[in-house]
């Protein structure tokens, strides 16, 4: 991946949430059982158009953050909107910027694939293009008694993600006046000159304001849901020259992990569990071994592609489960950091993962250190 090919995803959750209430900022405040900005956050990491994500968070919101959906790539905004998506899109450019860029309301929890998809493909012939719907309500002026219709034609209620090719957003961010607020980002491109596509909106993608915008967006989400698991086991042979690739962390060891791909045996096994969890084979059936475009392969995007399989399902994944079996290395010094990648990777909080290790006692294969074995467990709900 490369700036002139790269697409990142900016959600901005930098708020208070007065107006909902609570104790705690609406963007970490639980919609069915998960924060909203978690929410967000899993639609964009399931989805192969978005390469990164980066979240901004309001001053001392980390914990909150890492709480919700792990140690990622994060940004501190504002007082404003615009100031926290302006601070976003100047951390995407000072670690080497991107070709276009998607920014998102936390607030906006339920994000479709197919929003996603009509955005990036308004980008081809587009600077900028926004989500919209069609005001269905009659609309007209007054104030305590009723004044004169106002035509619907051609109005539009504005929705996010909003995408744009990225220079030209952060031109635009820049040129903007401080003395002037801006309710989101398209207008501030059109004031450059630009042209910003409309696509079709979603009505999922209402937004949590109050109080009862969070029991509405749970009946609007709401579908009987069954949960489901699956087992996914996995070994690999240790040779010397090899790197050891471990849960999405290369390990230092004196050995590495051999196979066709980068052999990350832990994340196989929850790819295959993953994939069991809705009868969709194994990893083999989707990145054939015989195919030379897999040699070598960060392990990673098999994950994801596995999440992505049971997201555009309707799935949800509510917790992993892994065992590593093997004498060395020592899997307790790495257990938080590969924790934290395995749950940024599904977009899931920390605490959704869980990593054991144990030993055979010296027994077979994995006791003479000849290699690791993995297994899994994914359970989601679907």
């Amino acid at each position: 991946m490369t700036k002139t090919d790269a697409c990142t995803a900016l959600i901005v959750a930098a708020g208070t949430g007065s107006r909902l209430g609570g104790a705690l900022p609406k963007q970490f405040a639980a919609v069915n059982h998960r924060p909203l900005v978690a929410h967000s956050y899993a639609a964009f990491a399931a989805h192969p158009a978005i390469d990164r994500i980066i979240v901004v968070i309001g001053g001392g919101q980390e914990a909150l953050l890492a709480e919700a959906v792990g140690d990622v790539w994060h940004a501190t905004g504002g007082d404003t909107r615009r100031a926290s998506v302006r601070a976003g899109l100047e951390a995407i450019a000072a670690a080497g910027g991107t070709a276009r860029v998607l920014i998102h309301d936390a607030a906006r929890p339920f994000l479709g694939a197919d929003v996603i998809d009509r955005l990036v493909t308004a980008l081809d012939t587009a600077p900028g293009a926004i989500p919209v719907l069609p005001v269905a309500d009659t609309l007209a002026q007054g104030d305590t008694l009723l004044g004169a219709t106002v035509p619907r034609d051609g109005l539009w209620r504005v929705q996010t993600p909003q995408a744009f090719r990225f220079e030209e957003i952060l031109a635009a961010h820049r040129r903007w006046p401080d003395a002037i607020e801006a309710t989101d980002d398209a207008q501030m491109l059109r004031a450059d000159g630009l042209e910003v596509a409309l696509v079709e909106g979603d009505v999922m993608l209402e937004k949590i304001t109050y109080p009862a915008d969070i029991a509405a967006a749970e009946t609007r989400a709401a579908q009987p849901l069954r949960s489901r698991s699956a087992q996914g086991f996995d070994v690999h042979r240790l040779e010397a020259g090899e790197e050891l690739w471990l849960g999405g962390v290369r390990i230092p060891h004196d050995k590495g992990l051999s196979g066709h791909s980068d052999a990350d045996v832990a994340l196989h096994a929850i790819t295959d569990a993953l994939l069991g969890t809705i009868a969709a084979g194994d990893i083999g059936t989707h990145f054939p071994p015989s195919d030379p475009q897999w040699r070598g392969a960060a392990s990673a995007q098999f994950l994801q592609h596995a999440a992505r399989l049971i997201a555009d399902k309707g799935g949800a994944i509510d917790f992993i489960d892994l065992t590593l079996i093997c004498e060395a290395p020592k899997i307790g010094p790495h257990r938080a950091v590969m924790q934290s990648r395995i749950a940024a990777l599904l977009g899931l909080g920390a605490d959704q993962v869980s990593i054991k290790a144990t030993t055979t006692e010296k027994l077979g294969f994995t006791g003479r250190g000849e290699g690791i074995a993995a297994q899994a467990i994914a359970t989601i709900r679907i």
